[in-house]
């Protein structure tokens, strides 16, 4: 068992080595439920089998031990060599295979279903919901606020809230969902969403806007200033980038192809889109950079990972820690 164990934890190390440096991709919710049913079997092995054995061993010792005492004792030996007591807590010590996996189950099994059912933690990636998450910020993801989905197959089982328009929300990437991305909700389904000239239409009227005072956003890695404005959804606002004098490429729209490609019109103007039931349209807030629903279509509720919520640490700024929108 113990040159398995070894195998095994050569396996995992391997394939962690190689998602590292991105010779492939991996599914971590598949890999932590993996190492919650191979240390469970560990553990159960350990609590029915294993431990019985050797405490039947530690208990077969004493009393080999105690009929030996007894028997040099009917010879006049009262003083007798040797520690029982150290032999027996050798016999029933847990073997390093054992403590490195059913000792590690009940650890790997609270986190699996606190990641699954609670909270999971994330890092933005990149910059397309700047000014709202930098590059770094580590985020919390409410994952029972939209509803509790069984883990690895995303399947809804209880419902929850709905999205609502503002939610920036966590979800698995329509065309390869090995990858979440996280976006802004701006459209739901039955919403005709349209961008044109940089400005933002939910079933025809315009989401308010107002830019904020000069000189805008800085942004540190560019070393310049940035047009910023507040975007109003309902009663959520929330900080948007956007130049009104640029306008976006969307491509060639005869290339642009997503499921209900037919609910989307492109123009030299921008794109507007028809949510189908279902479905959700999504928008980075670095308007001018992000891909999105703009450019890949719609994201369906099966892909809902949940909602984000809160910064819990930026090691390269610490005032980044707390809630937003």
């Amino acid at each position: 068992m113990g040159s398995l164990t070894g195998l095994l934890y050569g396996c995992l190390a391997i394939f962690l080595g190689g998602w590292y440096f991105g010779k492939w991709t991996g599914n971590f919710s598949l890999l932590l439920f993996v190492l919650t049913v191979v240390t469970l079997g560990y553990w159960l092995a350990e609590r029915f089998y294993f431990a019985p054995r050797r405490l039947a061993a530690a208990n077969v010792l004493e009393q080999q031990d105690a009929v030996r005492r007894e028997q040099l004792a009917h010879q006049g030996i009262v003083k007798v060599d040797g520690d029982v007591n150290q032999a027996r807590d050798t016999l029933l010590m847990q073997p390093w295979w054992l403590d490195w996996t059913a000792g590690l189950f009940p650890v790997i099994l609270v986190v699996f279903l606190l990641r699954s059912f609670l909270f999971e933690p994330f890092k933005i990636p990149s910059g397309s919901m700047i000014p709202t998450l930098l590059v770094g910020d580590l985020i919390l993801v409410n994952k029972y606020h939209y509803g509790v989905r069984l883990p690895v197959i995303n399947k809804k089982i209880i419902a929850n809230n709905d999205p609502q328009r503002g939610d920036v929300m966590v979800f698995r990437y329509p065309k390869d969902t090995s990858i979440d991305y996280i976006k802004r909700v701006v459209g739901i389904p039955g919403d005709e969403i349209s961008f044109r000239n940089q400005q933002l239409f939910i079933n025809g009227e315009a989401a308010p806007m107002e830019q904020t005072p000069p000189p805008g956003f800085y942004d540190e890695e560019a070393l310049r200033y940035f047009p910023e404005f507040k975007e109003k959804f309902g009663s959520v606002e929330h900080r948007i980038l956007v130049n009104p004098q640029s306008q976006p490429f969307y491509g060639a729209e005869d290339k642009i192809t997503f499921p209900f490609r037919e609910n989307c019109r492109y123009s030299a103007e921008g794109v507007t889109c028809k949510v189908p039931a279902g479905h959700y349209f999504m928008m980075g807030d670095n308007r001018d950079n992000s891909q999105d629903s703009r450019f890949w279509g719609f994201v369906p509720d099966e892909n809902i990972v949940g909602r984000a919520f809160f910064v819990w640490m930026n090691f390269g700024n610490l005032k980044r820690i707390g809630a937003f929108n």
